[in-house]
């Protein structure tokens, strides 16, 4: 068989199968244009899961008319000029191929109009194929009306999940982007029912309890820190709040929602020992790096980046988790049952040789103790959930107590008793 090159519609649907994968991928594309334009209310509508209508309607800076044909083209946007801009993105979109993706496998009414402006314009397009452009009254904003999706390819059809589904993640799409642009208003209808609504007034918090529900958005805990080059903001659960499964763990990184499984590993790193086997945290979690330590031109959908530095930006987000756990939940008080010991007991004391020392992590009084206590202070900052606690007892900050014998513990220094008499000194105290 000879080489060909492909018809457009054939290319346009294979590049639309990349970009578009379900209805919730065009809500997506249409929510990034609208917040990138500078929207301050968006409204949603979906019918039949998105598969009859999809309509998004903003207030946003809105499109030229003579730019309106230009706007549903592939490879056209206004928000690069040069190939350097591909390492400096600051806006949600770039590539300038969502309307073109959408519009070739849909019917896709576009309506648009500038500020002060007395009319705007409008262009449809049918499965790739654009009607002449048209003069109309419109507000300010822009307005994209997508409908019969996939009527074209019927055998994506197919592929799409229950409408339950389909629903379901649309909702979680937009209600993730209320909560990290919360000073936009956003309205959600679904099936002709108002589905989400939020103020737009920049309270976090109440978005996150349409998320999760108040009770749960009270309990979660905020996070708040600031390297060189990085910064880490959002809620974190404590640990009394999990999930048997990550599904409730989100990300985002300049503005952008996405699921990086490296980011996913440091926050569950930030429970290690906090949380038992099979349960994790739920978060909403905000990255913020310089544009030019991000990749955002890894995958169509811009689900996925890659990080200049992904070893550090792994050790800054469990460091930072770990401290606001640690700063909002106190080192637990624990009941320890104490036993007498042979100095031959190497699982106890970690020496053959009768070394008279505590075990590293437990006192014997009984108080669980920072797990740095055995580095160096130099390296106990930059260790991830390490803090200098007067409360919790840490070789950095417990002076030597000059009346403790030479043979007391670390432990027994910092809380100012003294061992229990021994009877022999070959019978030291041990934990169990």
């Amino acid at each position: 068989m000879p080489i060909r090159i492909l018809p457009p519609e054939i290319a346009s649907q294979i590049a639309a199968g990349e970009v578009v994968e379900r209805p919730a991928s065009v809500v997506k594309e249409l929510l990034e244009n609208a917040l990138d334009a500078g929207a301050r209310n968006i409204s949603i509508t979906v019918e039949g899961a998105g598969k009859t209508l999809l309509e998004l309607a903003d207030d946003g800076q809105g499109i030229p008319a003579p730019e309106l044909p230009l706007a549903v083209e592939r490879h056209a946007t206004s928000k690069l000029t040069r190939a350097d801009d591909l390492f400096h993105i600051l806006t949600l979109g770039f590539r300038g191929e969502a309307l073109a993706s959408i519009g070739s496998i849909s019917r896709l009414t576009l309506t648009s109009a500038l500020p002060g402006q007395p009319a705007g314009a409008r262009i449809k397009i049918d499965a790739g194929h654009a009607t002449p452009l048209e003069t109309v009254g419109a507000p300010q904003g822009t307005v994209v009306r997508v409908e019969n999706l996939f009527y074209n390819v019927p055998a994506r059809l197919k592929f799409l999940k229950a409408d339950t589904t389909e629903r379901r993640q649309i909702d979680a799409l937009v209600t993730r982007y209320a909560i990290a642009y919360p000073n936009v208003r956003f309205r959600l209808y679904q099936e002709g029912r108002l589905s989400l609504q939020t103020s737009g007034k920049g309270d976090r918090r109440e978005v996150l309890g349409i998320l999760y529900g108040p009770e749960v958005a009270r309990q979660m805990l905020e996070v708040n820190a600031a390297y060189e080059h990085f910064r880490l903001t959002g809620f974190t659960s404590p640990t009394s709040l999990t999930r048997s499964n990550r599904s409730e763990i989100t990300f985002f990184v300049n503005g952008r929602w996405v699921q990086d499984p490296a980011l996913t590993s440091a926050l569950i790193q930030a429970y290690h020992t906090l949380l038992m086997v099979g349960r994790f945290p739920m978060a909403v979690l905000f990255v913020e790096l310089p544009p030019e330590m991000v990749d955002v031109n890894v995958h169509p959908t811009k689900a996925e980046v890659r990080f200049r530095d992904r070893d550090q930006v792994f050790a800054d987000v469990a460091r930072s988790v770990r401290r606001a756990l640690l700063a909002h939940a106190p080192v637990p008080e624990v009941n320890t049952q104490l036993r007498w010991a042979s100095p031959q007991s190497t699982e106890v004391w970690g020496s053959s040789s009768g070394e008279r020392r505590a075990p590293e992590t437990t006192d014997v009084w009984g108080r669980i103790i920072d797990p740095a206590w055995d580095m160096p202070r130099e390296t106990q900052s930059s260790e991830p959930g390490w803090v200098a606690d007067p409360d919790q007892p840490s070789a950095a900050n417990t002076p030597p107590n000059p009346n403790s014998p030479p043979n007391a513990s670390p432990s027994s220094v910092s809380s100012g008793k003294s061992p229990p008499p021994t009877s022999s000194p070959k019978a030291p105290m041990a934990c169990t």
